[in-house]
């Protein structure tokens, strides 16, 4: 009896007609599938930005004012305008308070609810405490404002009664000082901010293997060994993307300088959203509100770029 000894299968050079089919009906399904997300950013972000960037070659007052065609002008003029580039500087105090110290903060307080609390207590606490960290970010940021504007006054305010209680006779015009408005803000930002990322990484701990822990306490490895040799690397995408985020929403920050202080006192808390509403809106300036929008709009797609570009490379150099 002869023995029939397989080969593998080898694909057919011409596959039939059947597979073709398939595929080009996934293929229709997918397109169809992804139809109303492209409408939607068609309708909603492309057409927007395309005559954003239209109305910026003009000098427009709005409504039915006449638009005379200023070439680069706006943008020429935005390159020296010193207001938007201290609103500019103003962004980057609110990298800090949005990005830099709630991202520290959020990674040592969700390792210390789930590594200590949730163990030393029980799940309950640690979830109490975690919507309590979360609760600022569905509070309605009109409401947070006056909450704000309520802990810094000067007068019979929250911050300032505890720094009179410490002994301070000298107290801070917190919102009427501008040497020192542009914290205030940052304060602000920071407490709405610093609950995000404690729920991205306290989800994103879940995913670690405890054994990683447990070998690394054995080992006679510290609770700040473990943070910083198991708990980051581990958590590395979620961090990326709690910065990637954060990002994005400290260089469009606007609320927030709208409801504290207007961009007062002496435009000391403007940033560029809020100089492009106010060329928009206040200076009937539309054209050059435009240029800033466009500029802004640019420098955060390239800013974007640039971190997904570095962090896809990282993760090619580790595969």
């Amino acid at each position: 009896m002869s023995t029939v000894i397989e080969g593998p299968a080898i694909a057919p050079d011409n596959p039939p007609a059947e597979a073709i089919k398939a595929k080009g009906s996934r293929a229709v399904s997918y397109w169809l599938y992804l139809a109303p997300m492209l409408v939607g950013t068609l309708i909603v972000v492309l057409v927007p930005f395309g005559y954003n960037v239209y109305l910026s070659f003009f000098h427009w007052k709005g409504g039915l004012a006449p638009m005379r065609f200023s070439g680069l002008d706006n943008y020429k003029n935005l390159m020296v305008d010193e207001q938007f580039w201290s609103g500019f500087v103003n962004s980057l105090f609110m990298i800090v308070g949005i990005v830099i110290i709630p991202t520290i903060l959020g990674l040592i307080l969700a390792s210390s609810l789930f590594d200590y609390i949730s163990k030393q207590f029980n799940d309950t606490v640690a979830s109490v405490l975690r919507a309590l960290l979360y609760l600022p970010q569905i509070v309605p940021i009109a409401v947070a404002g006056i909450i704000w504007s309520w802990v810094l006054a000067t007068q019979n305010g929250v911050l300032n009664s505890v720094l009179e209680g410490f002994g301070i006779s000298s107290l801070p015009d917190w919102l009427g000082n501008p040497n020192i408005a542009i914290y205030a803000v940052v304060l602000m930002v920071m407490w709405l901010q610093l609950g995000y990322p404690v729920v991205i990484f306290m989800s994103a701990l879940e995913r670690v293997d405890p054994a990683l822990y447990e070998a690394a306490a054995l080992d006679g490895a510290g609770w700040w060994r473990r943070f910083f040799s198991i708990t980051i690397p581990q958590i590395r995408p979620e961090i990326f993307v709690v910065v990637l985020t954060a990002t994005i929403s400290a260089l469009k920050v606007f609320a927030p300088v709208l409801i504290l202080t207007m961009g007062g006192p002496e435009g000391s808390t403007v940033v560029p959203s809020f100089y492009a509403y106010r060329n928009f809106f206040e200076l009937s300036k539309v054209g050059y509100g435009s240029t800033i929008s466009t500029v802004m709009s640019v420098l955060i797609i390239v800013i974007a770029w640039a971190m997904l570009w570095f962090q896809r490379r990282n993760l090619t150099e580790e595969a």
